[in-house]
């Protein structure tokens, strides 16, 4: 299996591709339907990609049913610290939170199930890849909870308008179990 899954905190997985690495450069799989299947990560419907300069911090997004979304996560250039942040309302871990360095060293993805928003800070200049799952973008189901609620490793933080605005998690419209 090209891939590595492990096990998080609050039911998060990190998927580790096997990298196959020559003198030209290397090769890896990013996504496969099958290998993904088996531990539960639907197909995506959706793919995006953002490119954050150093300090930027985006999310933390989520959307709530019936259009939520699952996220794989991973870093095609640069490194940033990526966060998934439990707003299950009636969950045992309601706003607890993990935060894993992705980077194009690592080839790290991370799995991000519905329930959670997620958000991420570009430690260098990075160009981020995700696939979404579950639903496609829904501009009325879409929702944020301030990034404030996550201790950023650069504290000169750089923010959209937009996301500057998100509401405090207890002001925020959670997910209903």
């Amino acid at each position: 299996m090209p891939f590595e899954f492990e096990k998080l905190d609050l039911g998060l997985i990190l998927i580790k591709p096997k990298v196959f690495p020559d003198n030209r450069g290397y090769f890896k799989e990013i996504f496969k339907e099958s290998d993904f299947q088996k531990i539960g990560i639907p197909k995506p419907l959706q793919v995006n990609i953002s490119y954050s300069k150093k300090g930027v911090v985006r999310g933390l997004h989520y959307q709530i049913p019936p259009k939520e979304q699952g996220k794989i996560v991973t870093v095609i250039k640069g490194k940033i610290l990526d966060v998934a942040l439990d707003i299950r309302k009636n969950s045992k871990t309601f706003g607890k939170y993990v935060s894993v360095e992705l980077s194009e060293e690592n080839h790290y993805m991370l799995w991000i199930h519905p329930g959670f928003a997620h958000g991420f800070q570009a430690l260098e200049d990075s160009i981020v890849l995700y696939f979404v799952t579950n639903n496609e973008y829904s501009l009325q189901h879409e929702r944020c909870i301030h990034y404030s609620i996550i201790d950023w490793p650069i504290k000169d933080i750089i923010v959209s308008e937009k996301d500057s605005k998100c509401p405090i998690l207890d002001k925020a419209e959670i997910f209903e179990l």
